[in-house]
C-alpha cells in the first residue's frame, strides 16, 4: 500500500476498496519503522491524522463525492502554519509554538480531504541546500543514508523517497523543492510566484518563496497543484486569475506526444562545473524528447550566470526584514527574562541562543546590504540584475516553449562535506535560482541515475503557464520512468 501512488490511493478509497483509515495507518507504521534513520519529520501528528482519515471514510459512508485525493496522506513542510501543531521552521527560536490559525494551502488541503501526517525536517527558515541546518539535526537521503537530501526541504524530500507519505508540501525560495526532488529521485515543482498562497507560510524572503507540491509521479504533483493553488485575498501577492488545467496536462505529456513543443537549452547552463554523470543523464534525456516530436534549440540566457551573487544580496535583504519578529517578546523563545535585564537584553540573548550559524550569516549580511550608504551598491545593483535576467526569461520564451537544463550541478553530496564552505554549498542552487528570481514556474522530475544516484531534469516555462512545465515533466517520466530507491 505504502508505494501506491496518490491518485491510486484516493481512486482505492473512493472506491472503498480500502478505507482511509487503513491508508493513514499504513503510513504511520512506516514512518514508525523507518523514520528513526530517515529523519524526515520533525513531528507526526498519529492522531490528527488519524482523526482526518475518520472524517474522510464518514463522509463516503454517507455517499457524499470528495476530491481525487481525499483520504491520501500528506507530509508538510514545518514552515507552513498548521492549527494546533508545532511549527518550528526548523529553528529553536520557534521551539514548541502552536499556531492558533492554518496557512491558506493547509486549509485548502484540509478542506480536500489530505490527511496530514506530520510536519518535514528543513534547513532552519528555508535557509540551506541540504537541510544540515536544521537545529533538530539533519535528515537522510533514503538512497544512500551517508548523503544529503537537499535543501531546504529535505525532510520533505525524503518522505516520499521512504515511502513515509504519497504527497509532501515544500516551499521554493532558490530551489528547494527542486533540488532535494533532484537529489532524492522524486518530483518537485515551484508554480509560478503568486499562483499559491504565502499566507501563513513563515517568511524567509517575500519576494521569492513560493508553496508547492511534491510527489513520486508528475501526475500525482500536479493533482496536488490543483488542490493548493488558486488566489487568496488573504496574500496581496497572490494572482487573481484561474489556474492553469495541470492535471490535463500531464496527462498529455504522459502519452509520450510531444509534437509542436519547442524546448530551449540554456546555454549558460550547458554542463560547466557540473558532474559528468548529471550532464549524461541529462543529455540523453534531452535526445529521447526530439524522438517524441520536440524541436529543441539552444538559447543564451546571459544574465543567468549573476543570478547566485544576485540572490544571495536579495534574499538575504528580505530575511534581515522578516526575521525581525522573532525578538523573544511575542512568542516563541525567550531567554533572560529575569526581571532585571533590558527589553535589548532579552532580545539579544534570545536571537543568539534561536538562530543557527547559517541564520546568522544572512541577516547579517542582509543588513549589511540594507544599511546607509550600501544600498544601491548592493541591493540596488542585486534587483537591476533581476530585472536583467527576467528580461533573458522573456525573450527566451518568444521563441520556445519552455526551457530545460539539470536541476542540479551535482548528485547528493556526502553530509559534512560542505557545511564549512557556504559558497559550494550555494552551488546546488546554481541552476535553480533563475526562476525565482524571475518568478515563473518550474519542476525537477528524475530522469535517470549517476553512480547509482538520482539526477534531476529541470523544465521552466512562463509566468502562469504552468501546465507547459507539466506536460513536458510528464513525457520525460514516460521515457525516463519513475525510480525506486534500495530498500531501507
Amino acid at each position: 500500500m505504502i508505494k501506491e501512488t496518490a491518485a491510486a490511493l484516493g481512486a482505492k478509497i473512493a472506491a472503498r476498496e480500502v478505507s482511509a483509515v487503513e491508508v493513514a495507518q499504513a503510513h504511520l507504521d512506516r514512518i514508525s519503522e523507518v523514520d528513526g534513520r530517515v529523519h524526515a519529520f520533525l513531528h507526526v501528528d498519529a492522531e490528527g491524522a488519524l482523526k482526518a482519515a475518520r472524517e474522510v471514510d464518514a463522509k463516503l459512508d454517507k455517499g457524499e463525492k470528495l476530491g481525487p485525493l481525499a483520504g491520501v496522506p500528506i507530509a508538510v513542510k514545518d514552515v507552513i502554519a498548521t492549527k494546533g501543531v508545532p511549527t518550528t521552521a526548523g529553528s529553536k527560536i520557534l521551539e514548541g509554538w502552536k499556531p492558533p490559525y492554518d496557512a491558506t494551502i493547509m486549509s485548502r488541503m484540509r478542506e480536500a480531504g489530505l490527511v496530514m501526517v506530520g510536519k518535514t525536517n528543513m534547513d532552519e527558515f528555508a535557509m540551506g541546500s541540504s537541510t544540515e541546518y536544521s537545529a533538530y539535526g539533519p535528515s537522510f537521503n533514503p538512497w544512500d543514508l551517508t548523503r544529503i537530501p537537499g535543501g531546504s526541504g529535505g525532510g520533505s524530500a525524503a518522505a516520499l523517497a521512504a515511502y513515509e507519505a504519497p504527497l509532501a508540501i515544500g516551499t521554493d525560495t532558490g530551489g528547494s523543492i527542486r533540488q532535494p526532488g533532484a537529489v532524492t529521485g522524486t518530483v518537485g515543482a515551484k508554480p509560478t510566484y503568486g499562483g499559491t498562497s504565502r499566507y501563513g507560510l513563515i517568511a524567509f524572503s517575500s519576494s521569492l518563496d513560493t508553496p508547492g507540491p511534491c510527489a513520486r509521479t508528475v501526475k500525482d504533483t500536479a493533482l496536488l497543484h490543483t488542490v493548493i493553488a488558486g488566489h487568496d485575498p488573504m496574500d496581496s501577492t497572490s494572482i487573481p486569475q484561474p489556474v492553469p488545467d495541470v492535471v490535463a496536462a500531464a496527462r498529455l505529456g504522459a502519452t509520450g506526444d510531444l509534437t509542436g513543443v519547442k524546448i530551449g537549452l540554456v546555454r549558460e547552463f550547458s554542463g560547466e562545473g557540473a558532474e559528468p554523470g548529471v550532464m549524461a543523464a541529462f543529455r540523453d534525456t534531452v535526445e529521447a524528447l526530439t524522438k517524441l516530436g520536440a524541436e529543441v534549440v539552444e538559447i543564451s540566457a546571459p544574465h543567468f550566470l549573476y543570478a547566485l551573487p544576485a540572490y544571495y544580496l536579495i534574499a538575504p535583504s528580505e530575511c534581515s526584514s522578516n526575521l525581525a519578529r522573532f525578538d523573544g517578546v511575542r512568542f516563541g523563545l525567550r531567554v533572560g527574562d529575569d526581571g532585571k535585564r533590558s527589553l535589548e537584553d532579552v532580545m539579544s540573548m534570545t536571537r543568539e541562543a534561536g538562530f543557527g550559524n547559517e541564520v546568522k550569516r544572512r541577516i547579517i549580511v542582509g543588513t549589511y546590504a540594507l544599511s546607509s550608504g550600501y544600498y544601491d551598491a548592493y541591493y540596488g545593483q542585486a534587483q537591476k540584475v533581476r530585472t536583467l535576467i527576467a528580461r533573458d526569461f522573456a525573450a527566451a520564451f518568444e521563441q520556445v516553449d519552455v526551457l530545460v537544463s539539470p536541476t542540479t550541478p551535482f548528485t547528493a553530496f556526502l553530509l559534512g562535506s560542505r557545511t564549512s564552505d557556504p559558497y559550494q554549498m550555494y552551488l546546488a542552487d546554481l541552476y535553480t535560482i533563475p526562476t525565482n528570481l524571475y518568478g515563473g514556474p518550474a519542476i525537477s522530475v528524475p530522469c535517470g541515475l549517476s553512480e547509482g544516484l538520482p539526477v534531476g531534469f529541470q523544465v521552466m516555462a512562463p509566468t502562469m503557464a504552468d501546465d507547459r512545465m507539466y506536460r513536458v515533466a510528464a513525457a520525460v517520466e514516460s521515457v525516463a520512468g519513475t525510480l525506486t530507491p534500495p530498500a531501507l
